[in-house]
């Protein structure tokens, strides 16, 4: 395996995960469909850690699971040793879909979680300076319509952090951006990232943009999805898309995908 090097966050306010011999199953009309088998992955405070594998393996399951929005069938998952039960704002999920409400705008679509916790009203700062953190100052009265899909997408990264996260779960949140949007937000992803020392868990179908973000990659195997192989980014940041060693990796991905053919 190749050795860990990668650029710390500025401050490590990430927490710890432990997703410790995690299997999950769903009930389909009575009958048992295993989604995950047997997963341990420990990530430590701080570090990006990117999912990749097949279409419908359970990535997006294990991320449910992480974020506290359902209990696995069995095995454990913990966040700085405390058994996770359910959703806590100190893990903040963001989706591929903004999700943003069209009857508010920016800067109460972002106010939404402090307003749920009833501390809207001590920590309004938090909400400009979220708006700020992700460049969307001058739209902080605009309505979702009025934003592009890169500009909604920041929204709902601000929705998120302003809850001032100690993990932060991506689901695909660049799927449906334009491929230059997209590569602008991934350097934003990492600027982010590096500034707040949030610990991040990707789900991604681009191992492209996976060996782009992460300290680390996870290939899963077809469902029910194991851990095939555990890889360590050796680059800094910024990284660039031209870096041999980075082909490397990506090919070596593919392999592992079964998708070797098309490099």
């Amino acid at each position: 395996m190749v050795a860990l090097a990668l650029a710390e966050p500025a401050a490590r306010a990430g927490a710890a995960l432990d997703i410790a011999h995690v299997s999950h199953a769903f009930d389909i009309d009575g009958a048992m469909l295993p989604v995950l088998e047997d997963v341990n992955l420990l990530i430590e405070p701080g570090e990006f850690v990117a999912l990749l594998g097949p279409s419908g393996c359970g990535k997006s399951t294990l991320l449910r699971l992480v974020a506290g929005l359902e209990p696995p069938r069995s095995g454990a998952l913990r966040e700085d040793d405390i058994t996770i039960r359910g959703p806590h704002p100190s893990r903040v999920v963001v989706f591929q879909d903004p999700t943003l409400f069209p009857w508010r705008t920016v800067w109460d679509n972002v106010a939404l979680g402090l307003e749920a916790q009833g501390i809207l009203k001590r920590h309004r700062r938090r909400v400009d300076e979220a708006i700020a953190l992700v460049g969307l100052s001058a739209f902080r009265n605009a309505y979702p319509h009025q934003l592009s899909g890169g500009m909604a997408q920041r929204a709902a990264l601000a929705r998120a952090l302003v809850n001032d996260p100690k993990v932060l779960v991506l689901d695909e949140p660049l799927g449906k951006l334009d491929s230059l949007t997209r590569i602008t937000m991934q350097a934003e992803l990492v600027s982010l990232w590096q500034r707040k020392g949030f610990t991040t868990l990707l789900v991604t179908h681009d191992a492209e943009e996976a060996l782009f973000l992460a300290g680390r990659v996870i290939v899963l195997s077809e469902r029910p999805a194991r851990i095939k192989a555990d890889i360590a980014v050796d680059r800094p940041y910024p990284r660039h898309r031209g870096d041999p060693y980075l082909a490397d990796l990506r090919r070596m991905i593919l392999g592992l995908l079964g998708l070797d053919a098309t490099w």
